[in-house]
């Protein structure tokens, strides 16, 4: 027997010490770590770090380098076929260069052919030497662009950019607070089913303790089979009512496994379960200052991010009416070599200048756009102050749950004990004679009743207070 005994406690010491027993900030922290959309969400403030990188190089200047290469089939040339230019002599009697001409020797006239003069010298240029051999061109250049001045638009797209950036942090840290609210919620729904676990089987154990004297009654003669019968009836109740409430248990511990991105099949076990009383009792004031909440409400401050990079696309918009300017430069290589004679080899040359834009007319396109985006930036402010509206509405809401909730608590904690004495005093007059089974079982209803009612309250005390602080926009507690 003693052998029996302690192989069941070794076992149960076993069982235990793989049972993993975690805490709400345990729970918390996981869930973080392992939820997929607070993750995207990194991955969000990872790429707006990119873009912000992208803006600000727009104030560097850009590099490139180009190259090409081309195949012609045919040679150049400038001139049909080979050309016979005249040539011109100085003349000392007119005192400067005049053609020479073939004359009659008998007139001295210039002879003429078709209309012209024939002249007596002239140079050969030969059509060779105006072919050029294009069969391979080829052409590289190093370039450099330096804006100087883009109507404001490279700092205003460095302010959207810094401000996204920092809408996808506030965004993601207002993600996290859902998450932690959610696993909140189930962490404390299994806190409070476990609690009704432990009250299903102390009601079990109650209707048990009556069924056995009722049956010692019985064998006595001073009970009935039907009040037997009435009482294996709640009997059977009650363990119907067990096992549903172990099957939620069991279903809520894997929506937390899951919360906290485990396997569902994981059993975890909480460091509260046990714990008498759960509800934090803590007074929370009526009124609270709500700058101070908008100020802390990472949606909200999202919402706010989100008008001035409204502002900036304003900016953005307007830049497009406003002068622009650019310098740039260029180091660039051909072959032929078009600075000398086309000749196959390369040819080295650098160039540098400036460009400027000036918007003159777009059939007033530009100035539609700038409001358009007027419209918009006045949209997402109305939008910015219905929210706080909003959020002012959801936080009255909210103290005034967590004010209720916490009244409520108290109240069931003042029916309990009525509920205890009540069951009590049913339990001896039941004993000594003066009872009957069915004022038991109506006082043991009644104090299932108000325990179930005051283990409802106590987690509505603590959701009603996590989720004031989530409104609130101050770290869960």
């Amino acid at each position: 027997m003693r052998r029996i005994i302690f192989f069941i406690a070794l076992v149960g010491c076993l069982f235990a010490v793989a049972q993993p027993v975690v805490s709400l900030d345990s729970c918390r922290a996981m869930a973080l770590r392992n939820n997929k959309e607070i993750r995207r969400a990194d991955i969000e403030i990872e790429k707006a770090g990119y873009q912000r990188q992208e803006a600000h190089a727009a104030y560097l200047p850009n590099i490139d380098f180009q190259a090409s290469y081309i195949y012609n089939q045919k040679k150049v040339s400038l001139i049909e076929q080979d050309a016979l230019l005249p040539v011109k002599t100085f003349s000392l009697e007119k005192q400067g260069y005049e053609f020479n001409v073939v004359t009659n020797p008998m007139t001295g006239e210039p002879i003429m052919n078709n209309g012209q003069p024939i002249p007596q010298q002239v140079a050969l240029l030969p059509k060779s030497a105006m072919t050029y051999n294009i069969h391979n061109i080829m052409a590289a250049a190093v370039t450099v662009t330096q804006p100087i001045y883009m109507g404001g638009k490279i700092k205003a797209m460095n302010e959207i950019t810094r401000y996204a950036e920092e809408i996808a942090r506030s965004l993601r840290d207002n993600k996290a607070q859902d998450v932690i609210y959610d696993v909140d919620a189930a962490y404390w729904q299994v806190v409070s089913l476990k609690a009704k676990q432990r009250l299903a089987e102390g009601y079990v154990d109650l209707l048990e303790s009556l069924q056995r004297d009722v049956n010692k009654m019985l064998g006595e003669g001073v009970a009935t089979r039907a009040t037997l019968l009435s009482v294996d009836v709640k009997l059977n109740e009650a363990q119907v009512a067990l096992t549903k409430v172990d099957n939620g248990l069991a279903l809520s511990r894997m929506h937390l496994a899951q919360l906290c991105g485990l396997p569902v099949d994981s059993d975890l076990h909480l460091v509260d379960e046990d714990r008498e009383t759960v509800a934090d009792e803590s007074l929370r004031p009526m009124a609270y200052d709500l700058s101070q909440v908008y100020a802390r409400r990472n949606d909200i401050r999202a919402l706010h991010l989100a008008t001035e990079v409204y502002d900036q696309k304003v900016k953005v918009a307007r830049s497009e009416m406003l002068p622009q300017v650019a310098a740039f430069g260029a180091y660039h290589a051909t072959n032929p070599n078009s600075y000398n004679g086309f000749k196959n080899r390369f040819g080295l040359a650098f160039a540098v200048g400036a460009m400027v834009r000036v918007p003159l007319w777009h059939g007033g396109a530009l100035s539609s756009k700038v409001r358009q985006a007027e419209a918009e930036a006045k949209a997402k402010r109305l939008e910015l102050a219905d929210v706080q509206e909003k959020v002012a509405l959801q936080v009255s809401q909210a103290n005034f749950r967590y004010q209720e909730a916490l009244k409520t608590y108290n109240a069931t904690k003042a029916n309990l004990d009525k509920a205890n004495e009540n069951l009590r005093v049913a339990q001896v007059a039941f004993k000594e004679g003066v009872g009957t089974s069915d004022d038991v079982m109506t006082a043991q209803t009644a104090w299932l009743m108000a325990n179930s009612e005051k283990i409802d309250a106590e987690i509505d005390v603590r959701l009603c207070d996590t989720y004031l602080s989530k409104v609130l926009g101050e770290p869960l507690r």
